[in-house]
């Protein structure tokens, strides 16, 4: 059932509760990787390879190694006779058993196979003095043929890896009956095929990525400080690749300025700073330049999509076949190989259609390596289908609302646990009301009449609108699914609830923010279950000393699992702590009732006492009823049993000059279901965030290589990332469909914005630009490329 919204300011589910997290940042109690210092630490200064494919014919490091300050000037060859390492880097999702997987070593010993590609190492008393030691490394290469893009990777003239016969790193389908697929375009009344190309995309978080280890004085131990998604993880996989022990290994993430997936690695950088102080005895640690994260940090995206769809007469869909290419970059990060994939279920939306087709080939370039960027498969998926629907709509001749209406899922009513035609399971939708919601805020009736009479006035000043309804899969669980899908983690989450001796709650998380306002909503549950202030909740979290079990942040995982087991332990201490009362009233624990956080006698509610009463006694243990054992603290590691499945309506509204190219994102509404929500406002702040995400790959954003695979555009002065001065007023609503796969009813946010607004301004883009036959625009739109369109559609004239 869906939870209402609490407009008492209590704090619980459902209120507008500022976030606890916004006042040790704003007022700058807040630390970061590079607000904490240690005495005698070294700085890593790294030597990257400006070429994209070469052998290292030599290192001179006599003039660096001589400078002021530099301890040591490291090179591969060097660190890889020190016997660092047990295995290279890891990928954690081979999605086949033949996969190509070439080793992955923190410091090059002999090839390089992308820009950026780290050759040598140097640790300095400044980052300052590392930064100009660095400069005085002379590095030879042997230039190697380069492969810089998909295109020249699937043509297999050169080699990304010339240890390799071929530069394709797998091939995994989906095809339940390709048959039927085929006869269905074969007696299909409308057909079409497109090709999408998701460019490259440099993640810009506002905090670079940063790492700080730290060894114990005595006794072996140490700890790394990083700013990353998944500290859990982190150091799991340091201990695995390193051969330190697991229990030796503390992760810790202190504040983190945003991660979008970009921070979920496990990095070279990370990977060295811990071997480097264990093997020194001394605190290593690095942060990354703004201009070199483009060789240092993957990127999202990098696919060449082929996507065709057969209808009836009426633009009913018949079969829906898709086929990937996707740029793996130079190496197999963690779920490099996975990331196309998690949009692979989701490549039919919203839409039913009897027969499905979906293929991935994954393909090794010279380039940085991709991985998860906020959404990680999901926007393309969307875009693909919701770029192609509107295109069926061209075909057809009827209007791209009508052409998703008679498509929808369950004829748009709603429907619980429906199964799609790659065997999944839905849990939960109603996708009319989405859609209804978002015309109307919009008033698309209105602006289809402002953009016709602008049409009939001849202005230069074209108005589109464009619209997308997409579902996504998120919580990345149940584990036994990711296991079918050779996913190397589970899907699970955990959580401690304890409930103190002086009645307060703390609560630790396996869940690990940066950014998404966890103790505030963590807090807000507590305070709904046990009938507390949220300000008598503290979380604990992003440390694996003080929480060492968890799986961490990524995938939109964090409320639908993590929350849930919050959920889940808070039920358990609940369910002891009745016990402790009804012992003391001395009634039976059936007859004893929970309201807003006290326990009664039922048809005595004269007789009761607080939850908050009892942490003492719990504590103390002098009565306890026989059996029992102190303390109020149950934990719990919750693995849901399914996916969820979120979904909205978002529709733009640009405006394209018609002489000069330029597009302007004049309004955008956006209506999301994620279930139950928590705390509405952060529901809010979210979508905001991924809109712009999703709306600068539309407009702005591109990793733009050269034909030698050197990228060009390195920095925010070429790399276009939007500012609030390039976005409208964002405006948002939502409707509610519980997900049926958890208690709390909820599903994700955190990437809903991202994979709604590419498909929908780009549809805004091309409606804008009808009258001239232009029926796809590649993205980002940029003037440029605008101008040209309307040139080439009107035979060059200008």
């Amino acid at each position: 059932m869906a939870v209402t919204e609490d407009t008492t300011n209590a704090g619980g589910i459902g209120a507008r509760m500022l976030r606890k997290e916004d006042g040790k940042l704003v007022t700058g109690e807040s630390k970061f990787i590079d607000d904490i210092h240690v005495p005698g630490e070294l700085w890593m200064g790294m030597v990257r390879s400006t070429m994209a494919h070469a052998r290292i014919t030599s290192i001179d490091t006599s003039a660096a190694a001589s400078m002021p300050g530099v301890h040591s000037v490291l090179t591969g060859a060097q660190l890889a006779d020190m016997d660092l390492w047990a295995a290279p880097l890891p990928c954690a999702w081979p999605v086949t058993d033949d996969m190509a997987n070439p080793p992955h070593w923190p410091v090059v010993p002999e090839v390089v196979h992308h820009v950026g590609d780290i050759v040598a190492v140097v640790l300095a008393d400044s980052r300052y003095q590392a930064a100009d030691a660095v400069e005085q490394v002379i590095v030879e290469y042997e230039s190697l043929p380069a492969v810089a893009s998909i295109e020249q990777a699937i043509a297999d003239t050169n080699l990304a890896h010339t240890d390799l016969s071929t530069n394709k790193a797998y091939t995994w389908a989906i095809a339940p009956d390709p048959e039927g697929t085929q006869a269905a375009f074969d007696a299909a009344a409308h057909k079409v095929s497109c090709r999408f190309v998701q460019q490259r995309l440099i993640p810009a978080a506002m905090e670079p990525r940063g790492v700080l280890a730290v060894p114990s004085p005595m006794g072996g131990d140490i700890t790394l400080y990083s700013a990353t998604q998944v500290p859990h993880i982190l150091k799991v996989m340091m201990a695995a690749t390193t051969g330190i022990p697991e229990n030796m290994i503390r992760v810790v993430a202190p504040s983190v300025g945003g991660g979008f997936g970009a921070k979920l690695n496990i990095n070279p950088d990370e990977s060295l700073a811990l071997v480097l102080a264990h093997r020194l005895g001394r605190a290593v640690r690095w942060t990354e330049t703004r201009s070199e994260a483009a060789g240092s940090t993957h990127q999202g995206r990098g696919q060449i999509q082929h996507v065709e769809l057969a209808s009836d007469a009426n633009g009913k869909l018949t079969a829906i076949r898709v086929k990937i290419d996707a740029d793996m970059g130079a190496y197999m990060m963690l779920i490099t190989p996975g990331t196309p994939l998690l949009g692979s279920f989701l490549y039919h939306g919203v839409y039913e259609t009897p027969k499905f087709s979906f293929t991935c080939e994954g393909w090794f370039t010279n380039r940085t390596p991709t991985d998860a960027y906020r959404g990680a498969g999901r926007p393309e998926a969307s875009y693909a289908i919701e770029r192609a629907m509107d295109m069926l709509s061209y075909e057809v001749g009827i209007d791209p609302i009508e052409i998703r209406r008679r498509n929808y899922i369950n004829g748009g009513e709603p429907f619980e646990m429906w199964e799609n035609p790659a065997g999944i399971f839905f849990d939960s939708g109603h996708y009319t009301p989405t859609l209804d919601r978002a015309l109307e805020m919009a008033d698309v009736a209105g602006l289809r009449a402002e953009q016709q009479a602008r049409r009939d006035a001849g202005s230069s000043k074209q108005l589109g609108i464009g619209l997308c309804t997409y579902v996504e899969i998120c919580g990345l669980a149940p584990s036994r699914a990711l296991g079918g899908l050779k996913y190397a983690a589970g899907g699970w989450e955990h959580s401690t609830v304890r409930l103190l001796p002086t009645g307060k709650v703390e609560v630790v998380s396996g869940s690990t923010p940066h950014g998404q306002g966890h103790e505030t909503s963590w807090s807000q549950i507590i305070a709904t279950k046990m009938g507390i202030s949220p300000d008598d909740v503290t979380v604990l979290h992003s440390d694996t000393a003080k929480s060492p079990l968890g799986l961490d942040t990524y995938g939109s995982r964090s409320l639908a699992v993590g929350g849930v087991a919050i959920s889940m332990a808070a039920d358990k201490v609940i369910e002891k702590a009745r016990l402790i009362a009804a012992h003391q009233f001395e009634a039976a624990p059936e007859d004893v009732e929970f309201t807003d956080g006290s326990f009664s006698v039922a048809g005595s509610p004269s007789k009761s006492v607080h939850i908050q009463e009892l942490g003492f006694a719990a504590f103390s243990a002098h009565d306890l009823p026989d059996g029992m054992e102190p303390n109020l603290q149950e934990q719990v590691s919750f693995d849901p049993p399914n996916f969820a499945f979120p979904f909205g309506t978002h529709v733009a509204v640009v405006e394209v000059d018609e002489d000069t190219g330029g597009v302007e994102l004049i309004g955008y509404f956006a209506v999301d279901d994620c279930g139950n929500q928590v705390n509405p406002m952060i529901v809010e702040g979210q979508v905001h965030g991924g809109v712009v995400q999703g709306a600068a790959q539309a407009l702005y954003e591109i990793a733009v290589y050269d034909d030698d695979a050197n990228i060009t555009n390195p920095s925010l002065m070429d790399y276009l990332v939007p500012s609030a001065a390039e976005m409208p007023s964002i405006v948002t609503d939502s409707t509610c469909t519980p997900s049926t796969t958890n208690p709390l009813g909820v599903k994700g946010v955190g990437e809903a914005g991202t994979i709604g607004s590419a498909a929908a301004v780009i549809n805004a883009v091309v409606d804008a630009l009808r009258p001239h036959g232009i029926t796809d625009m590649k993205m980002p739109a940029t003037p440029m490329r605008v101008r040209r369109a309307i040139e080439a559609a009107n035979g060059g004239a200008s």
